[in-house]
């Protein structure tokens, strides 16, 4: 057991040591009394040869031992001897006996946030009771608890497959295997992408809460406790990183010898990572062509553009993941709520950072809530755009609040023109190349009212691309997307071009695009348009070219 890993749920051998040698000698007594307790507890809650009544039966016994500071028990006398000498421990494994009381009657999670609740119960108190233990502020209690909550979704993902066939228990909530077409289909053995797109959907949320995780070892007095944690991170980013490329549905997951000798070490060893490399992290992770207009930043700006376009990325991902739809609105909403909190205490990475970008550069944060509107569209099971005004809302949600914040970072705020001209034509080059895409989601984003007036009727996404009329549009559409770039260049005259270059670098990359797919015309066919290697490369020179 580590700083904050919770008992594992199946048998076999754990990823991570008992009471680890990182851990002070004096203290490591009490972790493994703690540990023996609630192991023994654990082994009866999963013991598949017993009647659930019996397993309740010996739990509920457990529950006596522990409200028994006189017990005969001696694991349970052990713990309460932690309980004297250290002021914690038994109250904590008290909240473990109530999740493993859990495991014995729930064997099916509704959504995610009953799942989160559970690990309130099975995984947080491990790490409440190592930070007592070692006399630690409760200002490390938030991102201990993500990272105790972040390592149990992982041990519930990796043994996926296991924990369904020996206990008859899956954690994976039922709305998540729905949508990757159900519990047996989702288990089945074969190939299936729409699993791989839910269990990605899945390890977003648990990178998301290792990102909260972060700061935990800045926030830590215990010099070997910070060691602990910095191993617990890195082995939990190593897992996330190992269930990406394998499919726990077929089989228990674990790390390699190469993942604990190549990643594990290197990245414990390394500094724990602040917000801003958190931030900038997830930014070099998008692969976006934007992060090319960033580089042309320096200092606070490039700090500030990493804070929102983090924002950003994280948001869309959400609301285009493959979690179900109520999911990704309470995902959603949950930023909502990150944002009433900017000007108080952010509870995220990317939260800090964007209150700080808003305080710096006077920023609108009705502009942040407008984005997460317009994400709002996307984050259905249907979608069709019904009209002109609906698709003018859609991109100036979507992209126009994002120029918005952009020039004003920029240092051009006056700007407000050409950067909404700008919004509007990236958007409508991104609607156009990735028609085919958003159809295979049951996505239109062309105006239903323009398709019936060229003859394309309501119909499933994928017929709606190919009916005979649906070219004539999308050209229009393309068409208006040029208009929009030439409109761009008028409202820049008068304005400095050097301040706005990271934006003019982004219509760089997007205008040839479009003119090469105009040039093409719309293909039902054809491969996805984009960037060859060349511009990609000549897109990474400019964005060098920046004056000191």
């Amino acid at each position: 057991m580590s700083i904050v890993l919770p008992p594992a749920k199946t048998a076999g051998s754990e990823e991570f040591p008992v009471a680890s040698l990182a851990l002070a000698p004096s203290l490591r007594r009490a972790v493994l009394s703690f540990y023996r307790f609630v192991r023994q507890a654990d082994d009866i809650a999963d013991a598949p040869d017993l009647p659930a009544e019996v397993r309740l039966k010996r739990l509920a016994e457990l529950q006596e031992r522990l409200a028994d500071p006189r017990t005969v028990d001696p694991l349970a006398a052990a713990l309460h001897d932690v309980g004297r000498r250290h002021g914690t421990g038994p109250a904590e494994a008290r909240e473990l006996l109530q999740a493993f009381v859990q495991d014995v009657r729930q064997h099916r999670y509704r959504d995610w946030d009953e799942l989160l609740a559970y690990c309130r119960l099975s995984a947080v108190p491990v790490g409440r009771f190592l930070l007592r233990l070692h006399g630690e502020d409760t200002a490390a209690d938030p991102p201990a608890d993500a990272l105790c909550t972040a390592l149990q979704i992982l041990n519930h993902l990796q043994d996926l497959a296991d924990d369904r066939r020996l206990l008859g228990r899956v954690y994976l909530p039922l709305p998540w295997l729905a949508a990757a077409g159900g519990e047996e289909r989702f288990f089945d053995g074969r190939p299936h992408p729409p699993r791989r797109a839910v269990l990605d959907a899945a390890l977003d949320q648990v990178e998301a809460l290792l990102d909260l995780a972060a700061c935990l070892p800045s926030r830590l007095q215990s010099r070997r406790l910070r060691v602990q944690a910095l191993l617990t991170l890195a082995a939990g980013h190593a897992l996330l990183r190992r269930l990406r490329l394998v499919d726990p549905a077929s089989g228990r997951v674990r790390l390699t010898r190469t993942d604990r000798l190549c990643r594990i070490l290197p990245a414990a060893l390394a500094a724990n990572r602040s917000d801003v490399q958190v931030t900038a992290g997830i930014v070099r992770r998008s692969g976006s062509s934007f992060r090319f207009g960033i580089r042309m930043l320096k200092g606070e700006r490039r700090r500030a553009m990493h804070a929102v376009y983090a924002f950003c990325r994280l948001a869309d991902d959400l609301a285009d993941g493959a979690a179900p739809a109520a999911e990704r609105q309470r995902f959603l909403d949950g930023w909502r709520h990150e944002l009433d909190r900017l000007r108080s205490t952010p509870a995220t990475p990317v939260g800090r950072e964007l209150a700080l970008a808003v305080r710096r550069f006077d920023l609108p944060e009705g502009e942040l809530r407008l984005l997460l509107d317009g994400l709002s569209i996307d984050a259905v099971d249907r979608l069709r755009i019904g009209t002109e005004e609906e698709l003018a809302f859609y991109w100036r949600a979507v992209a126009g609040s994002v120029g918005i914040l952009s020039v004003r970072i920029f240092g051009a705020p006056s700007a407000d023109p050409f950067a909404l001209a700008l919004a509007r034509a990236l958007q409508l080059v991104n609607i156009l190349r990735d028609v085919r895409e958003d159809a295979a989601h049951d996505r239109v984003y062309l105006p239903r009212t323009r398709l019936e007036r060229l003859g394309v009727a309501e119909h499933e996404a994928q017929a709606v691309i190919a009916a005979p009329g649906f070219g004539q549009v999308w050209a229009e559409l393309a068409a208006e997307a040029a208009q929009a770039f030439g409109q761009a260049d008028r409202l820049l005259e008068g304005h400095d071009r050097q301040v706005l270059r990271p934006a003019l670098l982004m219509m760089w990359s997007y205008r040839p695009l479009l003119e090469r797919m105009r040039r093409a015309g719309w293909q039902p066919h054809a491969p996805r348009p984009c960037l060859g290697m060349a511009e990609k490369a000549r897109l990474a020179w400019l964005a060098a070219q920046v004056p000191a």
